[in-house]
Formats: C-alpha cells, sequence, structure tokens
C-alpha cells in the first residue's frame, strides 16, 4: 500500500499528470515508495526464513500473499519503466500500418508518443510479432487513451503472471525442487512484484509461454514445448535458448540416433514454422531480426556499457583517437563471455539439468549483454527458482533480487542528489519501523504463516 501510495506521486504518470520534480507531493511519494519497497524486500526474506523453516507454508498460502501483495498496485500508474507507454505507441503505430523496425514512436505522433521516454522517441522496437499482437490490440481497445492503455496492458501481464505461477510448482517436482521454495522465490520476489505487476513488461507473457513450454517438454508434449518456447521468444527474442532445453529433453525421451537427430530437427522446424505462422497471421513481417542490434540507451548501467564509458574517459583523456571504439569493443567481448558461459553452463562436466542450465543462460545473457534492466534478471531467475539446487547460485539470485529491488527510480528516470536523498528517507524509516517491530512485545512469537492459512493455531503460537 505504501508503494501504492508513493506510485500515485512519483511513479511513471502520464505527461499531463507528472508532478514538477520539486513539488512537496512528489518527494512524499518518494519516501512512500522507498519505505513501501524495504518493507516489502523485508517481508519476502522473513517469508523466506518460514519456508526453509520446519513448518514451511503450503503452495496455497504462497500464493494468497502472492495476491495480497499485488493487489495494491493494480489500479495504480505504471512504476519504475515508462516502457508501458512504448507498448502502446508501437500497438498504435501496427494498427496504423507504420512500420514499427524502420521507425520509432516520434512517427506516429499524438498523446501516445508523447507519453513515450525521450530516448526512445526515435528508436524501433526489437520486439517479436506476439508482442506486437497483443500491444495493438489493446492500443485499438483503448482508442489511444494512455490510462486504459495502461490497465489493459498489465491485465495481460497478469495473465503471464499467472502462467509463471502455474508452471513453478509443476516444474519444481519435476526437477527435484521444493515447491514452496520456487513460489517463494520465483513469484514472490519483490523484482516480479515491481516490474512485471507494477511495471506491467513484456517479459510477463515471454516468461509466462515460457514457463509453459518447459511444464510441456518436461512431460510428454515436447512438440507442444517447442511451439510454446518459440512463441515465447517472439514476445522477446532471449527466450529462444528455451529450445536447446527442448531439444535436450526430447532427446532424452527416444532411443537410438536417428531418432535423437530426429528430435533435435523436429524441434528446429517447429520453431521455424511456429515463427512462420505467427510471422504471417500478425503481418508484422521479419523487421524484429535485424532490430535486434538497436543500440542500448547511453546512460545503460550493465556491466559492459559501464566498462565502455570508462575506458573511453581514459582513452579521450590521453589523447587518443580510439575512444569511439572503446564502448563496441566492450560489448563485442560481453558478447563472447556470454557465449563461453552459455556453452559452460550446458557442456562443463557434470552437465546440469537442462532447465537449470537454461536459468544460468538467461542470467549470462541478462547480465553480460550491451543493455540490463532490473526486470532483465528474472528470465533467468524464473527458471532458476524451479530448477535450481540450494547454494551459491540461489542465495546469490536473492541477494541480487534484493539488491536491484531499489536501483531504480518509481517514474523509471536516472534520479539526482535530491531525489536520492529522499530514497534513502524513505528506507531509514523503514529500518526504524523494522526495528521498533522487532522489539515490541510479541513480535518472537507472531503466529506463523502456515498456521494463520490453515484456519488454526497452535499451543505454541497461540
Amino acid at each position: 500500500m505504501a508503494l501504492a501510495a508513493g506510485g500515485a506521486a512519483a511513479g511513471a504518470l502520464p505527461v499531463g499528470d507528472a508532478l514538477t520534480p520539486d513539488s512537496a507531493r512528489e518527494a512524499l511519494g518518494l519516501i512512500s515508495t522507498y519505505f513501501g519497497l524495504v518493507l516489502l524486500i523485508a517481508a519476502w526474506w522473513l517469508l523466506g526464513r518460514e519456508v526453509r523453516g520446519p513448518r514451511p507454508p503450503g503452495p496455497r498460502s504462497l500464493l494468497l500473499t502472492l495476491a495480497t501483495w499485488a493487489a495494491p498496485l493494480l489500479p495504480g500508474p505504471p512504476l519504475f519503466s515508462r516502457d508501458v507507454y512504448s507498448y502502446l505507441a508501437q500497438g498504435a503505430m501496427v494498427h496504423a500500418r507504420i512500420d514499427v523496425y524502420t521507425h520509432g514512436p516520434i512517427r506516429l505522433g499524438g498523446p501516445l508518443a508523447e507519453q513515450v521516454a525521450p530516448v526512445w522517441q526515435h528508436t524501433p522496437t526489437p520486439y517479436g510479432p506476439v508482442s506486437l499482437a497483443f500491444e495493438s490490440a489493446v492500443a485499438h481497445a483503448s482508442r489511444a487513451e494512455p490510462s486504459l492503455g495502461v490497465i489493459g496492458l498489465r491485465l495481460i501481464a497478469l495473465l503471464g503472471v499467472a502462467a509463471m505461477v502455474l508452471a513453478l510448482p509443476v516444474l519444481a517436482r519435476r526437477c527435484g525442487t521444493d515447491p514452496s521454495a520456487a513460489l517463494w522465490l520465483g513469484a514472490l520476489n519483490p523484482l516480479l512484484l515491481l516490474h512485471l505487476v507494477g511495471g506491467a513488461h513484456n517479459d510477463a507473457v515471454m516468461l509466462g509461454l515460457l514457463g509453459a513450454g518447459l511444464v510441456a517438454a518436461t512431460g510428454r508434449w515436447p512438440a507442444c514445448g517447442a511451439v510454446l518456447v518459440t512463441l515465447a521468444a517472439l514476445v522477446k527474442a532471449p527466450a529462444a535458448l528455451g529450445l536447446l532445453a527442448v531439444a535436450t529433453l526430447w532427446v532424452r525421451r527416444v532411443e537410438g540416433r536417428r531418432r535423437r537427430v530426429g528430435a533435435v530437427a523436429a524441434t528446429g522446424a517447429l520453431a521455424l514454422a511456429t515463427t512462420g505462422v505467427a510471422t504471417a497471421v500478425t503481418g508484422t513481417g521479419y523487421g524484429w531480426i535485424s532490430a535486434l542490434t538497436t543500440p542500448a540507451s547511453p546512460d545503460n548501467w550493465a556491466l559492459t556499457s559501464t566498462l565502455g564509458r570508462a575506458t573511453g574517459a581514459l582513452l579521450e583523456a590521453v589523447g587518443s583517437g580510439l575512444a569511439p571504439l572503446a564502448a563496441p569493443a566492450w560489448h563485442g567481448l560481453g558478447l563472447l563471455a556470454t557465449a563461453v558461459a552459455i556453452g559452460i553452463a550446458w557442456l562443463r562436466p557434470p552437465r546440469p539439468r537442462p532447465v537449470y542450465a537454461l536459468g544460468l543462460s538467461l542470467i549470462a545473457v541478462a547480465v553480460l549483454g550491451p543493455a540490463i534492466r532490473p526486470w532483465y534478471v528474472l528470465w533467468g531467475l524464473f527458471v532458476i527458482a524451479a530448477a535450481g539446487p540450494g547454494g551459491t547460485v540461489r542465495k546469490a539470485v536473492v541477494a541480487g533480487s534484493g539488491v536491484l529491488t531499489l536501483a531504480v527510480l518509481p517514474n523509471g528516470f536516472a534520479p539526482d542528489s535530491r531525489q536520492l536523498t529522499f530514497a534513502v528517507c524513505g528506507g531509514v524509516l523503514a529500518v526504524c519501523a523494522l526495528w521498533c517491530a522487532r522489539h515490541a512485545p510479541g513480535f518472537a512469537t507472531g503466529t506463523p504463516l502456515s498456521t494463520v492459512h490453515g484456519g488454526h493455531r497452535s499451543e505454541r503460537s497461540a
């Protein structure tokens, strides 16, 4: 509720409703947002202790908690990013038969294009035909009204989250992981709440289709899995790595070299056929392939982009003419490192389970790529939650989730010193509230979540 209240004042509001940066209401919104963020991280961490405890809550209790946490975010404005406005503008462009793989939203003009962040006004979209299909449908149904469009895209994102939530326990059981632990890490994660529910990113649809495809592939329907994973890749391209998992799982189901080669070939054929059919139905063409090279924003804080800027500044300081080549060189090294990391994930003995190897690969793509946003980590985190064994990787994912939760302002723009001050104030207030709650009488003997949702109390908790 604190997050929702803060977002109403300091979130990614439509241009006409946005507050001035020096307004008192915007300052209170930042304080409220970061107060809520720190409480959310603490609540998630404490819930994780219960999941690992002697009487862990079941999946039903965890899903009820997820619904309770997500509900206040549903009616509010977008949070932590303005990408949802880009989706609406791209959908309107498709409906107006403007090539989104050649032109940016500035070509559309009008109220939707005005909502798009300036850095993306002239940028073609790298999203596939499946993403553009639902964006176009929502833009047409909302009649270019940004608020209605945000609600429509959030509902679609919720469908993707629902598919993720349904897939996680099934994948966890098939991969030998505790379903409750998988739901805690992959579904109740603050990053999912903030960016897939609050931000309504199309990554929710991608991950929902990917999860459904992996469920099919780990069961008896690898062909269906190949189709669903391909549809996920036609939302955002990184999901195409899921075809490696589908092919591997399919190969393990058959005997004989000829049948195994046939399984790999069938996976590729189904992927090509699905791509062709989806592209023909949507009519958007194959321009998204060339648009994948769309440059990252200049101030992107990905590892390779940061190193590129630092190296370029150093070369400029010594008077070298090689400074413009620094960023492309580091991006190239990042792509090479990504390929090496993916190879290690799949080939290093003892070879890990296919689903887990996919999770590691998607994390490598997010971390070593030329651009990163906090929600990109959800690509691999979702899969690792279902298939990752306990240990260093899982702990690193948990710690990274907590840090990245605090990494972006609710309006989606880079912070200034004033905004950082209010954000820190909100976080400090939350820490004080947690300290007071911790030392309040009865805190240590509170009723466990599992007994509350089970409808009874044990003697000890009572």
